[in-house]
Formats: C-alpha cells, sequence, structure tokens
C-alpha cells in the first residue's frame, strides 16, 4: 500500500504553481489520492484541490508539499509543526536551501515518497510566549530587533537561570541549526548542520565588547530579558513582526526536538545547497594546487 493518502499543498503568495499544482492533481488522480488546500490560495487557481482551514490541512494531510522558496517552505513547516508528516519543498524560482527538487521532479518524487523510497531530516524549532499570551514558533529564528527611532536591543542572556552576557545591538537573534544560514549568518554566526540538537544567539552589529555568538545545547533553558535602557523591540518570528517587547519583558525560549520532518531524496547535501547559496569560493591560496581535485573551500562570499 501507498504511503500517501492525501497532499496537503501549501502556495507561495505570488509565484506562479499552478503548473504544479496540475502535476500533482494529475498524479493523485491517477492514484486516488486527495489533495487539499488553503481555501485563500487554492481558491485563487481553477484546481481539483478540496479547500481546508490550516488545522485540517495539517491534520489529515500524509504528505504536505511546499510550492514555493524557503519562505513558503517554513510556513509549511510551522503549519505541520509537532506533527509526524513529512514536509516536501518544491522549488519555484531562486534556489533555496530547503526545497529538495524542482517542477520537473515532481512525478518521480511523488512516487518515491509513496513507496518509501525517501528519508526525512528531522528539524529543530524554537518556542516562546509572548507578553499577550501567544505563543510563537519559528523554524529559522525568534529575534529581537530595534525598532528606528526607539534605541538599541539592550538584552541580557540567562542560561539554566544563570546571568550570562549582556548585549546591545541592533537585534539579538535566536536562531536553530536551519536558521543558521539566515539572519543569523549574516550578523556573523557560525553555518550549523541541520542535524545539530543546538542553540544558537546571535548580536546582530553589536554595540558592546562582547560579541560573539554563544552555541548551546537544546536542553538548557534559555531566557531573553529586555533591559530598562533598551528601546522598545520588534519579535521577528522567521523574519515576519509578530509582537512587540519592552524593558521589563522577558522572553523564556524553548527548543522543540523533530518538529518537522523534512523530506530528502538523496540528490544534494546540505553542503551542497550551502555552497552555492551562499556562494563559497575557494581560498586564492590553496586555488593553484590540484586544481579540479576538490571543491572550493575556504572564504565565503555572500554577496
Amino acid at each position: 500500500m501507498g504511503l500517501v493518502h492525501t497532499v496537503g499543498l501549501v502556495l507561495h503568495p505570488e509565484r506562479d504553481s499552478a503548473p504544479a499544482i496540475k502535476t500533482i492533481t494529475d498524479w493523485a488522480r491517477r492514484r486516488d489520492v486527495t489533495v487539499l488546500g488553503l481555501p485563500d490560495e487554492v481558491g485563487r487557481i481553477a484546481c481539483e484541490a478540496v479547500a481546508v482551514g490550516p488545522e485540517e490541512l495539517a491534520e489529515r494531510s500524509s504528505l504536505l508539499v511546499s510550492l514555493g522558496g524557503d519562505g513558503t517552505m517554513l510556513r509549511t513547516m510551522r503549519l505541520g509543526a509537532g506533527r509526524a508528516t513529512p514536509v516536501l519543498g518544491v522549488n519555484l524560482g531562486r534556489l533555496g536551501f530547503l526545497p529538495e527538487i524542482d517542477v520537473d521532479g515532481l512525478p518521480t518524487a511523488l512516487s518515491s515518497i509513496d513507496n518509501h523510497h525517501y528519508s526525512v531530516e528531522s528539524r529543530l524549532a524554537v518556542r516562546t510566549t509572548l507578553p499577550d499570551g501567544r505563543e510563537v514558533t519559528a523554524f529559522n529564528d525568534i529575534a529581537l530587533c530595534r525598532i528606528p527611532g526607539d534605541g538599541l536591543a539592550a538584552v541580557a542572556i540567562r542560561v539554566e537561570d544563570h546571568a550570562f552576557v549582556r548585549y546591545a545591538a541592533d537585534a539579538v537573534i535566536v536562531a536553530t541549526p536551519t536558521g543558521s544560514t539566515a539572519y543569523s549568518f549574516s550578523s556573523g554566526g557560525p553555518i550549523v548542520s541541520p542535524t545539530v540538537r543546538a542553540v544558537l544567539v546571535v548580536a546582530a552589529a553589536a554595540h558592546s565588547s562582547f560579541n560573539r555568538a554563544m552555541v548551546l545545547s537544546a536542553d538548557e533553558a534559555l531566557a531573553l530579558d529586555v533591559l530598562p535602557r533598551s528601546g522598545r523591540l520588534a519579535v521577528e518570528v522567521d523574519g515576519r513582526v509578530d509582537g512587540r517587547v519592552g524593558p521589563g519583558d522577558r522572553l523564556a525560549v524553548r527548543a522543540l526536538a523533530d518538529a518537522a520532518r523534512v523530506v530528502r531524496l538523496g540528490h544534494t547535501s546540505f553542503y551542497e545547497r550551502a555552497r552555492r547559496k551562499l556562494q563559497v569560493r575557494g581560498s586564492a591560496e590553496v586555488d593553484g594546487a590540484g586544481e579540479g581535485a576538490y571543491p572550493p573551500y575556504g572564504t565565503i562570499n555572500p554577496c
């Protein structure tokens, strides 16, 4: 019996996903598989997908398919957070870290998954509760960011209830290994394999003498205290503003292991995707020796 009984679609808000949807619905019709989608997304495209709400989509789907880029993939992972449902990323447009295939690889990928011929990467998430009581989950990062005109982000870091460091910065970022190649990376943080169970704390444009990133165990309790001299800060969750914090507020951040399961078909590795996306180049001192024997390594040019 095939693994896939119901496919749940999550679409990029702007990119043309009609060809990919047609490929999926054609494949599903031949196998008597149901295709679901969110009402505001499939409603703008004439297709056979059944419109359901987010909870029902996550609950009923035996496979979630993200049609877009990294942002759409992150949204799909948040929608299915905590479930064992595998998530297949389909790239529409620019190269991303998370999507596994392009549209032309869909029929083969769907059949491989249906026949259990795939592997998964478990992805760690971070979660916190905002001052208004709302719980938010991120697969890339949660960042406390200065609001222009409101002063710096002055934030104290506590680990296992022990005070460690106070950052004064444009932002203080708590990132997952998945998010190590996003905002954290642009702020000087390390690249971390998605298989590592760790949480990164990185200050963006630090104004304090200590500006180093921290790597914590996923099991350690982490808290961010907004200090009295801090300005009001925006709380960004995977790049979108979800709330505000101010002096005196505390955010306790916890890691969620195995919060999502990303489909991998063995076409590329994390390091191959990272080299292409971050444009890793070789060192001028070593590139001349043994050309072609090894892939370029050394310096990183993010431009």
